[in-house]
C-alpha cells in the first residue's frame, strides 16, 4: 500500500457564516438590538480542514460551494490556510452553503444553517477525489452533508487503511451503515443525548452513556464544553480530561476547532487520549480567543 499524501482529509461543509453579536439570544417573538456583524468563513467541515493546517497538518478538503462571491470567499479561507483545494467542486446552479449565528454577551449562540450546495456532492464522486488527491492518514466527516457522502467517504477511506473520525455534529440520527465504518467517534452532549436515548446533564451521566455509545467497540468521546471531556478506547479504557481554565471570549467553532486538532495528532501517530488532551487545550485557548479565529 502506498505512503498516502495527506496527513488529514477533511469531507464536509463550507459555509459564510454571518455573525451577530447581542445582549443574548431573542426568545420567540422577541426582537432585541444588536452590537455589530460580521462575515466568517466556517462550515465544519472547513473549519476543521483550516485548524489541522493551521497546526500543521497536511489537510486537503473535499467539498462544494457555489459560483457566487461566498463561494469564492470560501475557496480564498482554505487557500490562505494551506488546505489543498482540489477536491472541492464549484456548482453554477446552487448557492453556496451560509448560516446566521447569534452570540450573547456570554460567549453563547445559536444558529441557522443553510446547507446549499453542500446537498450537491455525489457519493459516486467521492472514491474518485480520494484517488485524485492520493488520500490521507485519517479522514474527518461531520453532519452538514448527506449521509451517503459521509458512508461513501468512510468506505473510501477504510478500505486504503486510513482512520475515520465522526464528529457527528450537528445533531442527526446516524444508520448503522455509517456507524460500522468509522473508528472514533466525536459527541457533545446534545449529540451523545440522541445517539444514547440517555439525559446528560453531569460529567457522570457522561460516563453512564459511553458503553452504550461504545457499541461495536468504537472509541468515543464525549465533549463536555466548560466540564472538559470523558473518552473511552475501543479496548474499554475510560479517560476523564478536566476543562482548560480560560475566560471565555466565544464557544462559537469551538468543537470544529477541537475535531481539527484531534485529527492532527492522530494523523501524527498520537494515542487517542495523547491527542485528545492536546485538542481539549487547543480549544479552551480557541474559546479565549488566543488563536486565530476563521476570518
Amino acid at each position: 500500500m502506498s505512503e498516502p499524501h495527506f496527513d488529514v482529509l477533511v469531507c464536509g461543509s463550507l459555509h459564510l457564516d454571518i455573525m451577530v453579536d447581542a445582549p443574548h439570544i431573542p426568545s420567540l417573538d422577541e426582537t432585541i438590538a444588536g452590537k455589530s456583524w460580521k462575515k466568517i468563513c466556517g462550515g465544519k467541515g472547513g473549519n476543521q480542514a483550516v485548524q489541522a493546517a493551521r497546526l500543521g497538518a497536511k489537510t486537503a478538503m473535499i467539498g462544494c460551494v457555489g459560483a457566487d462571491e461566498f463561494g469564492t470567499r470560501l475557496l480564498t479561507f482554505l487557500d490562505d490556510a494551506g488546505v489543498d483545494r482540489t477536491g472541492v467542486e464549484i456548482n453554477g446552479d446552487a448557492g453556496s452553503g451560509m448560516s446566521v449565528a447569534i452570540v450573547d454577551s456570554e460567549g453563547n449562540y445559536g444558529a441557522v444553517i443553510i446547507s446549499g450546495a453542500n446537498l450537491t456532492l455525489d457519493p459516486e464522486c467521492i472514491a474518485a477525489a480520494w484517488q485524485r488527491l492520493g488520500g490521507a492518514r485519517v479522514l474527518l466527516l461531520q453532519n452538514e452533508v448527506s449521509e451517503a457522502v459521509n458512508i461513501a467517504a468512510a468506505m473510501t477511506a477504510r478500505q486504503a487503511g486510513a482512520m475515520v473520525i465522526f464528529n457527528a455534529a450537528p445533531a442527526r440520527k446516524s444508520g448503522s451503515r455509517l456507524l460500522e465504518l468509522i473508528d472514533i467517534l466525536v459527541v457533545n452532549r446534545v449529540e451523545a443525548e440522541m445517539f444514547s436515548d440517555t439525559k446528560i446533564s453531569s460529567r457522570r451521566d457522561a460516563i453512564a452513556a459511553l458503553p452504550t455509545l461504545a457499541a461495536g467497540r468504537r472509541n468515543i468521546i464525549i465533549t463536555l464544553g466548560g466540564d472538559g471531556l470523558v473518552a473511552v478506547s475501543a479496548d474499554g479504557v475510560l479517560e476523564e480530561i478536566g476543562p482548560v481554565p480560560v475566560s471565555v471570549v466565544s464557544t462559537h467553532g469551538a468543537g470544529d476547532c477541537f475535531a481539527g486538532a484531534l485529527a492532527y495528532r492522530l494523523a501524527n501517530g498520537e494515542t487517542l487520549f495523547e491527542a485528545c488532551r492536546f485538542a481539549n487545550q487547543t480549544a479552551g485557548r480557541f474559546v479565549g480567543k488566543e488563536l486565530v479565529d476563521s476570518q
